[in-house]
């Protein structure tokens, strides 16, 4: 079996060292399972890497029949909250579907839709889903830009449980098969893509129609002092979760050690 990944241990640990701060790594190649970790069950304050385990609550609440992905919710302006997304600015009293919203969530990080799918599927079903795909030591308190008085608890994760989310993903182990391959296809859409595949050769080919050189489905997540990635980069015949979690150091830091990290993890897999 080859060690690809554990080729790769030493050069990360010397970049994480050099761009301080504190890090959560986790990685694993999804065809040999190989995998690689540095302080993997570290918890970590969520951002909006919590955004992937809601979306899949959608979906497995969509699946039981609770509701349809093309039912349509209308937009309130009490809903309405900063941060990323553009619900934010648009016209209170327009309507949007679920699929919609679950995008938006995903590929804008849009704080507003989130809190809507939140409201629609609730914190149950959110923790059932973290727990069916093996995020033990993660947790789901509360909304997003909203944060209670009598707090609970906040939002958590480690980077080893994003990487059992993503695999569940990855292989359809969760829900239905179609039901992953289109959250899959979300997460491969999205536009925050300053890090992981930042350093990456553009992925289309010379010809119209020819196989991207890669594609990664990923999901991003920042506050102050703390920068995520976390996602399935597909390279040649491989797939590759690359969970990325930091704190404690500037943002540009973070985001120029995880492009780093990509390119690594990229290079090691195309030859």
């Amino acid at each position: 079996m080859s060690h690809l990944l554990a080729s790769l241990k030493e050069s990360i640990e010397a970049l994480l060292a050099k761009s301080g701060g504190q890090w959560g790594v986790y990685l694993e190649d999804l065809t040999t399972r190989e995998v690689l970790e540095i302080n993997a069950d570290q918890r970590f304050f969520a951002a909006s890497l919590i955004k992937v385990p809601i979306m899949t609550a959608v979906f497995a609440e969509a699946y039981a029949g609770k509701f349809s992905l093309e039912e349509r919710i209308p937009l309130r302006h009490e809903d309405q909250v900063g941060g990323s997304g553009i619900l934010q600015h648009m016209t209170p009293g327009t309507e949007w579907s679920v699929y919609d919203l679950a995008t938006l969530m995903i590929i804008q990080s849009d704080n507003t839709a989130t809190n809507l799918l939140i409201e629609l599927v609730g914190t149950d079903a959110i923790r059932t889903v973290m727990e069916k795909t093996g995020m033990s030591n993660s947790q789901f308190y509360n909304k997003l830009m909203i944060v209670p008085a009598d707090l609970e608890g906040y939002n958590e994760v480690t980077a080893a449980d994003m990487g059992s989310h993503l695999r569940a993903l990855a292989s359809g182990s969760i829900i239905s098969y179609n039901s992953c391959l289109q959250m899959m296809g979300i997460l491969k859409k999205q536009q925050h893509r300053d890090r992981i595949p930042y350093l990456l050769p553009d992925p289309d080919g010379d010809l119209i129609g020819m196989l991207p050189k890669w594609e990664l489905a990923n999901k991003t997540g920042t506050v102050t002092r703390t920068a995520h990635d976390t996602g399935i980069l597909y390279v040649a015949d491989r797939a590759v979760t690359i969970c990325l979690l930091s704190r404690e150091l500037e943002i540009v830091t973070a985001n120029e050690a995880m492009a780093q990290i990509g390119k690594m993890v990229y290079e090691r897999y195309a030859k």
